[in-house]
């Protein structure tokens, strides 16, 4: 599997403009992130069931796209894959963010504050750590750790988030979220950002386009619209109509002081609104080139992955987003699946799931 992966990651490294050191450095960082995982053979099934990805891939890309910019490429990993036993797989992932803190010499003290929080003795939930490493030039990542708030019981799910936002000094955060199903992450940024963040996902089951504006709460009105035209080219108004479709959103907290967001993202899984990623691609297309990014860079991207046909499969692109930051420009993420085990298949459109599972 990590021959598969890492060299997936180098061509991806390559249209991310990232030199041969940094690439060289990060290829190493992927493998040594897998652990044992790396050597196995993919002739055996995965490693342990993972929520990371629909084939249970403990790996899977993204690309930030800006205007006018070479995007940037994160991925996503779940350290303590190889093991069955949720308690270990968080230790393992716990020890795995500690080696890349003394590496890069970045403080581990939020994520410490939380520790018994998300990674108690007898977890309960689907996942317990995944880490995503934003790839920088320079062989410096940015690292961002994800949580499970269900450990301690999926009744508890609001209450560990509240507790959680709590000790980080946001103390309104919890209150300005929006209505929601579930809770199925928290993420925080560690090491090296212009503004770190603690990251609060929410899924939501049956979201329509005007409340995906309506939960875009940065307060220019232009925002709003955006998010909600997102929603309908991504869903497939053009097929379905106006549809209700399950999606999730996420709120960024940087300022402890008003509890305001200070960033929003739809997350709109394309995979599960298609019958084959041919048109997942297209609806995605059509969003980058509507805000003026590379939209060729997505395809060398795809290409980098699978030289398979997209008709021949769904959820190579997984997700696509739109994310709004205070003060910035609005940017499109695509995620990009390894399939290093399988390819689900694709199935008539009309058959779309408005109900796929929540993987950010």
């Amino acid at each position: 599997m990590g021959g598969l992966v890492t060299d997936q990651l180098a061509r991806l490294c390559d249209i991310a403009q990232l030199d041969r050191t940094d690439t060289e450095t990060y290829v190493q960082v992927l493998a040594a992130s897998l652990g044992p995982a790396a050597t196995r053979s993919l002739a055996l099934p995965p490693p342990a069931p993972t929520l990371l990805s629909d084939d249970h891939t403990p790996v899977e890309y993204s690309l930030a796209f800006l205007p006018g910019a070479t995007p940037a490429l994160r991925v996503l990993v779940e350290p303590g894959c190889e093991s069955g036993d949720l308690a270990e797989n968080g230790r393992t992932g716990l020890r795995a963010i500690r080696a890349m803190a003394e590496r890069w010499d970045f403080s581990t003290a939020q994520l410490d504050l939380l520790e018994d929080l998300f990674l108690p003795d007898h977890p309960a939930g689907p996942f317990a750590l995944w880490c995503a490493l934003e790839l920088r030039p320079g062989g410096v990542p940015g690292v961002k750790v994800y949580l499970n708030p269900a450990a301690n019981g999926p009744d508890r799910r609001a209450a560990t988030l509240r507790e959680a936002l709590r000790r980080l000094g946001h103390h309104q955060a919890f209150d300005a979220l929006p209505p929601a199903d579930d809770h199925p992450f928290l993420a925080l940024d560690l090491g090296e950002w212009a503004a770190p963040r603690v990251k609060v996902y929410c899924t939501h089951d049956r979201l329509t386009a005007e409340q995906a504006g309506r939960y875009s709460r940065l307060a220019p009105a232009e925002g709003r619209d955006q998010a909600a035209e997102f929603f309908d080219a991504i869903a497939g108004v053009e097929e379905h109509g106006s549809p209700t479709r399950r999606a999730l959103t996420c709120y960024s907290f940087t300022d402890t002081a008003t509890g305001r967001p200070s960033g929003f993202t739809l997350h709109m899984p394309v995979r599960a609104y298609v019958g084959h990623d041919g048109a997942a691609r297209d609806r995605t297309v059509r969003m980058l080139e509507r805000y003026g990014m590379d939209a060729g860079a997505l395809d060398r991207a795809l290409a980098a992955v699978t030289s398979r046909r997209l008709a021949d499969g769904v959820g190579l692109v997984a997700y696509v987003a739109l994310v709004h930051q205070d003060g910035r420009a609005p940017r499109i993420t695509v995620y990009v699946s390894a399939e290093a085990y399988r390819v689900q298949p694709p199935r008539p459109a009309a058959a779309a799931s408005p109900h796929p599972l929540a993987t950010p």
